[in-house]
């Protein structure tokens, strides 16, 4: 691992802004869009500037329909499938909190591979990591599994099932490697729209709605700044700082997230809250590990002679 220049560290704490914007503007959006109609203007608008990104760089979306049948399947598991969920969830809960569930992902990454591959296997280190990120997650749900049903802890529930799509997504989209990051990008927004519009046209009959000024620049934040750019900023932090410099912004998007819950929407932090992000916080540090060599280090740095 690759120490990064203050220019990649900027890049990254832009990239937590735009993604953990997309809760800020899903938020907002959600005062007068329905959930499906919503997450379709979001992959479609972006798909479009993709694909003009895409034939701008001069390259070209593959003809192979093997390669759009995965497509597909990464739209459903990347796009589709979380963002719907996400979106639902934020409907019964607040947008910081729905952040810190998303975070789990690189948890539910590392059980996923264990169980679907056989080069990631699970160390005793990993398990405590994980551990420790579901007893964030159990802090952060015990009121409501104390209380029984309520649609708060469903919205809970979503969540963390978009965080668990993530993870197959993530484990999936090693089979993509031969394509262009950006072509690859396009072509599941594409797909991605292509599922979205039958769910927004049938259940939602979006035309009957009259959405404000506020809630429509919502829609172009979350397509335009938090899809599009951000995917632009991803692949540019991963040429130059490299998939595991990038992995750091798990940590920064629930905290740029809150800020903007905090600071703009006024929402309110629980106690509970805050301890489960911790525990969270905590264990993907031990499953990353970079935290634990460091100071490993130090302690051999310092130790008396």
């Amino acid at each position: 691992m690759s120490s990064m220049k203050p220019t990649e560290w900027g890049m990254l704490i832009l990239l937590s802004i735009f993604w953990g914007g997309s809760f800020f503007f899903t938020e907002i959006a959600l005062l007068d869009f329905q959930p499906f109609t919503l997450v379709f203007l979001r992959v479609s608008l972006a798909a479009a500037i993709l694909i003009g990104v895409v034939y701008m760089r001069g390259q070209r979306m593959p003809g192979s329909l093997k390669v759009w049948l995965a497509f597909l399947i990464m739209g459903a598991l990347n796009n589709a499938i979380p963002f719907s969920l996400i979106v639902w969830g934020q409907t019964r809960i607040e947008s910081g909190v729905a952040s810190i569930f998303n975070a789990t992902t690189p948890i539910f990454t590392v059980l996923l591979a264990h169980v679907l591959t056989s080069d990631e296997r699970l160390t005793v280190r990993k398990v405590l990591g994980v551990l420790m990120g579901f007893t964030g997650v159990y802090i952060m749900m015990q009121p409501e599994l104390k209380d029984g049903f309520s649609w708060r802890g469903l919205g809970q529930v979503a969540v963390i099932g978009a965080a668990i799509s993530y993870a197959c997504a993530g484990i999936y989209g090693k089979r993509l490697k031969k394509t262009a990051p950006m072509v690859n990008s396009a072509g599941m927004l594409i797909c991605s729209t292509l599922m979205m519009l039958p769910l927004a046209a049938i259940i939602d009959t979006p035309w009957s709605i009259s959405p404000s000024p506020g809630a429509v620049a919502a829609v172009f934040g979350i397509a335009v700044i938090s899809t599009a750019m951000a995917y632009l900023l991803y692949f540019r932090i991963l040429a130059t700082a490299g998939a595991t410099n990038v992995l750091l912004v798990t940590f920064l998007i629930p905290i740029s997230a809150l800020l903007l819950g905090v600071g703009l929407l006024g929402e309110v932090v629980k106690v509970l809250e805050i301890a489960g992000m911790g525990c969270i916080f905590l264990g993907l540090m031990v499953i990353d590990g970079r935290a634990l060599m460091w100071f490993s280090k130090r302690r051999i740095i310092w130790q008396p002679r």
